[in-house]
């Protein structure tokens, strides 16, 4: 796509009014742009319609129309989540037409330098502890993308100079042409999303868009344990930024006898704190700290910035977040586990016997990749959703001694209280209860988000 400022008079199409949509349909219109706005959702169910329309937009509700793209449209501006197996998109990749996420319209308009993150699981954990050094730096950033703002919302307040961290998932890459971040940081990929991707190429050439527009002024960071991080970082020429939690690196962010530690390029040691005192626990948020303290050194923050804030962070909500201790039992909420990797590593995170509650949205595995952790690490299952039988034969093949399906029949609210109190009652002093669903959210909850408020409800009415 051609700078936003360039659409002035020409027609540019928004799928999709999320937060994203919104945003970018008033930058167009404030360019002077033909701005049409189109959602499959009801009129009722779209009640940010009116307030567009006051300013002049177009807005299309209920339904894709025929004729919504045409030879004219110049641009299409799409949701993320939207497929691109869509009517909409498949006639605007028929007519040649630009499509693109609300991130590259973004990256346009905001002056600032911009730190991406990506990664399967960790991105924002990741994110959230960058923006908080940079912020103790006195950098005053501003933290945006797939965790809230969306860039179009933020250009206004960013100023030349002002760091963006960005979270970027790989349905927003993979609308992108000319996104270029400063400093790019992957933190790990693994096998998911592939009902949108249709296949891992794909997933994986999403990804790489992180990398493909950097230059030798860029800075990659990269999970060096990763062997596809370390592939995918090969996609663009920017100055590579490793770290590692296996191995001591002769360049990069690395842990050496318990303690992070980072190797400058002329080989000097700088120890930045020990791997005990991290404010949240887990190999995985090892790495996290890790990628985030490498970001930092690359942004040029001071190393004596970084420590307090490794040490101090807690977590970010429905992250392996603690919800509440009652009668030596612990619970926490880890509803942004959406795939089997993401509560794996929850569960390594635990020496505690534990009950695990899971189960969602059926996107085709067999989740045979958690047997062993089954196996070893799981007392009781408490299974809800759509996957709750595939999960059932997992379990039974794990020998597990009790699994508890919930009737999904019943309204949310009562499928959830019904699965934590059945997990509480085979609870004992000593155990953890994990909420941790390995699935999406979306066949009966409207987000990750509303799933792990509403199991913290259920665990505070206990």
């Amino acid at each position: 796509m051609k700078h936003p400022a360039n659409y002035r008079n020409e027609e540019v199409v928004v799928l999709g009014l999320a937060r994203s949509g919104q945003a970018v349909a008033r930058v167009f219109h404030e360019l002077g742009a033909i701005v049409t706005v189109n959602d499959q959702k009801s009129r009722e169910d779209c009640p940010e319609a009116e307030e567009l329309e006051a300013l002049g937009i177009q807005v299309i509700c209920g339904g894709h129309p025929d004729g919504l793209i045409h030879p004219d449209v110049k641009l299409v501006v799409k949701n993320p989540g939207i497929p691109y197996r869509v009517p909409p998109i498949l006639k605007a990749a028929e007519l040649g037409i630009d499509i693109v996420t609300e991130i590259e319209v973004g990256s346009y308009l905001c002056p600032g330098p911009i730190i991406g993150v990506t990664g399967s699981n960790g991105k924002t954990t990741t994110t959230t502890w960058i923006g908080l050094i940079l912020e103790k730096a006195g950098l005053n950033p501003i933290v945006a993308g797939n965790i809230g703002r969306p860039l179009c919302e933020v250009a206004k307040e960013n100023t030349p100079g002002q760091w963006l961290v960005v979270e970027l998932s790989s349905f927003q890459l993979k609308g992108t042409d000319k996104f270029k971040p400063n400093i790019s940081c992957l933190l790990n990929v693994y096998e998911t999303h592939l009902d949108y991707h249709g296949n891992m190429e794909d997933y994986m050439e999403s990804k790489a868009r992180l990398f493909v527009n950097q230059t030798e002024a860029d800075i990659a960071v990269v999970n060096w344990d990763d062997r596809e991080c370390r592939r995918l970082s090969a996609h663009g020429r920017a100055k590579l930024f490793p770290f590692s939690a296996q191995e001591i690196l002769p360049y990069g962010l690395f842990v050496q006898s318990g303690v992070i530690t980072y190797r400058d390029q002329s080989g000097v040691i700088w120890p930045i704190i020990p791997t005990s005192e991290l404010g949240i626990t887990g190999k995985h948020n090892l790495e996290n700290a890790l990628a985030a303290a490498a970001v930092a050194i690359a942004a040029n923050v001071n190393i004596s910035m970084i420590s307090p804030v490794l040490r101090e962070f807690r977590g970010v909500e429905h992250r392996q977040e603690f919800v509440r201790s009652t009668d030596g039992i612990q619970f926490y909420n880890d509803s942004k586990a959406t795939n089997s990797s993401a509560t794996m590593k929850a569960m390594d995170a635990f020496e505690a016997p534990i009950i695990w509650i899971g189960g969602g949205l059926d996107r085709g595995s067999d989740y045979m990749e958690l047997l062993p952790y089954f196996e070893s690490r799981v007392k009781v299952v408490v299974l809800i959703g759509e996957t709750r039988y595939k999960l059932q034969r997992v379990a039974e093949l794990a020998r597990l001694g009790s699994i508890e399906i919930v009737d999904t029949a019943n309204s949310v609210e009562d499928t959830m209280n019904e699965a934590v109190k059945l997990a509480f009652a085979f609870a004992e002093p000593g155990d953890v209860i994990l909420f941790s669903p390995a699935c999406a959210s979306w066949d009966m909850f409207t987000s990750y988000e509303q799933r792990g408020r509403m199991f913290k409800a259920s665990v505070h009415n206990l």
